[in-house]
């Protein structure tokens, strides 16, 4: 296992940093195209609904029906699975709607003069940036724990959470700049909020590498599933259909389950 650590460190920080890449779309780029945010984030959806329910689910409950027998072990991956999904959802209902950032943003609303500075702002697009970097830190546990598991499912997670990420860095990139009025602030507001994922690796690794047990690595498996099915549903299939209203988002799930299931059955 500890050979891995270092990789699934590796992989979490490249998931967390690419809020940096959507900072740049919007630090450099006039216009948002919004059809290749929709599939891709309907594309990340889809590969992180097909892990979760067919591979995730399936290597945790194997873990726990060694350990604990196949009806207790069967009990306790629908627990954790359910449990990652409350936790998940008790941290989004923390972070209050308007301060919410997983809206669909547009990088045209960052006008090329841009608005004042509005000093009475400042405290609401900290607190945006805020509300990501709490919601990437159980992402990066997330992402963290399964690449330590299994580095190839891990580089699958890391990706999605990678393209998630991306319109994530937009959508804090224009409230701090209207915050703020420097298109500068925003990028670096945005692309510093990315650091929570891999640093709720470094907590979640440091709090439970003298605990890690078939067990613990089971349980825990399981709620990385139920937390990527509740990002794809309450975060990523929303926001993929604002930004285009058509079939783009869903045919991008599809692609992603395709190319996951074929990725799955060539590493057979």
């Amino acid at each position: 296992m500890n050979h891995n650590v270092l990789m699934a460190f590796g992989l979490t920080l490249f998931a967390g940093l690419s809020t940096g890449v959507g900072s740049a779309l919007a630090f450099f780029s006039s216009r948002t195209n919004k059809r290749f945010l929709s599939a891709a984030l309907g594309f990340s959806a889809g590969v992180m609904i097909y892990l979760s329910f067919v591979e995730i689910f399936a290597k945790s409950r194997v873990e726990l029906v060694k350990v604990l027998g196949p009806v207790t072990g069967s009990w306790a991956t629908v627990g954790g699975f359910f449990g990652g999904i409350v936790i998940i959802a008790v941290i989004d209902r923390l972070v209050p709607s308007y301060e919410n950032p997983h809206e669909a943003q547009l990088i045209e609303q960052m006008e090329p003069h841009g608005p004042p500075a509005d000093p009475r702002m400042l405290r609401m697009g900290m607190f945006t940036a805020l509300a990501i970097a709490i919601h990437n830190f159980p992402e990066g546990m997330a992402t963290f724990a399964a690449a330590l598991q299994d580095p190839t499912l891990g580089v699958s997670i890391a990706v999605a959470i990678a393209i998630h990420n991306i319109p994530e860095g937009i959508s804090v990139s224009v409230p701090v700049y209207f915050a703020t009025g420097s298109r500068k602030k925003a990028f670096w507001y945005s692309f510093l909020s990315g650091l929570s994922e891999p640093v709720g690796a470094l907590i979640g690794y440091g709090l439970l590498r003298t605990f890690f047990s078939p067990l613990v690595f089971g349980v825990m498996f399981a709620s990385v599933g139920g937390v990527m099915v509740f990002i794809s549903l309450d975060e990523l299939l929303p926001t993929a259909r604002e930004y285009d209203t058509g079939h783009i988002a869903i045919y991008g799930v599809v692609l992603g389950m395709a190319l996951m299931a074929v990725s799955l059955l060539l590493f057979l």
